[in-house]
């Protein structure tokens, strides 16, 4: 397997360096096809491939069979915008100030993406690939930051963080469905018009590389379902939610099928994970975890992770090293024939050396986050989660993985090694471009106290402080 990975890339790296009208096609091995599925807001055990008993995805789960199942695998922020950024630069979005979740406004000095970083899509649009963005953007609306101009040929989706599943009438430019541009007037349900959209695109770039970058909405608020899955699903105490992941698992199956059908499953390089943790607001199971989107616990940034190459990957496995979104990135373009050194300013790697047991040490010893008030480090085992005027927490997750047991007191070492690291790390960023509201700036900080004292979370909007406020005094 090692040889015919290093094979592989070789012949892709030979392939990239002339046009197919000088070489016979039969004789060259094809780039593989990428597809990154995101999810938003996904529960971490919301799926029957992480032990779900009461959610039914069985295209999901038959992906995760085909594929390798991460089992310690993070993104980069527990909220939507920078993690998006994260997982589409590579890079650690702190590193360009994209620190809170929205893009800034005008006078932030800088709007989403900064004009320097260079998206995956680029990357791969550079190496002859058709690229395609489906669904939620979130990564900027303005001119600059629109997907076509930040590497991809076609967008079919919306630049909002949100909307609704269902037609509106009266749209704003960031919440109409639009292709390049364009507002598309459509009936249906949003999940199903996505994955209609993505089952098309592989049908019109069936015979060249294609790069698809498919991010739907579901999970995430509001929770609109169609009909018959209400109906289905009427009994069910999370109704609403198991009737939208029922339909994301038939798109996602759409998908796949078609994929098969043209005989491309084989040489698809797939990725499959969430954005962030699961939110409350929409009934999502974080399991054993503690936390959930919006802070630094584990549940607010481990999530479920697939990666699936069939020609290249056997199926059926689980991988335990630590594991980043950064590492789609530097996966992608290693397997679609790029040279190496276009990884040295990643903060990702090429994850398919791991997965062939050609390299025995982790993908990351340590991985980092931060959002304004509150930062985290993990460094093998042990954790430290810190906010700004309050202290730092330390676990040790091998044998606390619900994050219960606080051992600063006991490994003073340890927690101070960990928080110089931090300390180093921070020093390489630039400040955040933007901030969040202040109300949702304080609820953040005061969930995140109440969560590092162990506390009962009692509130998580603005609204639901205020009154816990007044009730408190």
């Amino acid at each position: 397997m090692k040889s015919l990975y290093i094979i592989t890339l070789l012949l892709l790296t030979a392939c990239s360096h002339h046009t197919s009208s000088h070489s016979d096609a039969s004789n060259e091995k094809k780039q593989p096809n990428v597809i990154v599925i995101l999810l938003d807001d996904a529960g971490y055990a919301d799926f029957g491939f992480m032990g779900s008993k009461d959610l039914e995805t069985p295209h999901i789960d038959a992906l995760a069979r085909d594929g390798v199942i991460f089992t310690d695998a993070h993104v980069t922020a527990s909220v939507c915008a920078p993690s998006r950024a994260g997982l589409m630069t590579g890079m650690y979005q702190q590193r360009f100030g994209f620190e809170a979740n929205g893009t800034g406004d005008e006078s932030s000095g800088d709007i989403g993406l900064a004009d320097h970083v260079e998206t995956l899509g680029e990357m791969m649009q550079s190496n002859g690939y058709k690229t395609i963005a489906l669904g939620k953007w979130h990564l900027g609306g303005t001119e600059s930051d629109h997907p076509n101009k930040r590497g991809f040929d076609e967008f079919y989706g919306f630049l909002a963080g949100s909307r609704s599943y269902f037609p509106l009438e009266r749209p704003s430019k960031n919440r109409m469905l639009q292709h390049n541009g364009q507002r598309v007037i459509f009936e249906g349900y949003m999940t199903d018009v996505l994955g209609d959209a993505s089952v098309r695109y592989v049908e019109e770039n069936k015979d060249n590389p294609f790069f698809m970058y498919i991010s739907y909405n579901a999970v995430h608020t509001p929770m609109h379902a169609k009909d018959e899955h209400l109906e289905k699903y009427k009994d069910h105490p999370r109704k609403e939610l198991a009737a939208m992941t029922w339909s994301l698992d038939e798109n996602i199956g759409k998908l796949r099928s078609k994929l098969k059908d043209l005989s491309l499953i084989e040489n698809t390089l797939i990725f499959f994970l969430s954005d962030n943790g699961g939110a409350r607001n929409n009934t999502s199971s974080m399991g054993p975890l503690k936390g959930t989107k919006g802070n630094k616990f584990e549940g607010g940034h481990r999530v479920p992770f697939i990666v699936s190459w069939p020609e290249m990957i056997e199926g059926g496995q689980s991988y335990h090293g630590l594991t980043s979104s950064l590492d789609i990135y530097a996966t992608s373009v290693i397997a679609a024939g790029m040279p190496k050194h276009t990884l040295t300013r990643l903060d990702g790697v090429d994850l398919i050396p791991f997965l062939l047991g050609d390299v025995s040490a982790l993908p990351h010893p340590t991985l980092f986050w931060r959002k304004l008030d509150e930062s985290a480090i993990r460094h093998g085992a042990y954790k430290l989660i810190s906010l700004r005027d309050f202290g730092s927490v330390l676990y040790n997750l091998d044998v606390d993985l619900g994050e219960s047991q606080d051992l600063s007191s006991h490994l003073t070492t340890q927690k101070s090694n960990l928080q110089q690291q931090l300390k180093q790390w921070e020093s390489l960023l630039l400040s955040p471009l933007w901030l969040e509201e202040p109300e949702w700036m304080e609820v953040t900080y005061h969930i995140h106290q109440r969560l590092m004292s162990n506390q009962e979370v009692l509130y998580d909007n603005p609204r639901e402080l205020k009154r816990y406020k007044r009730s408190d005094n």
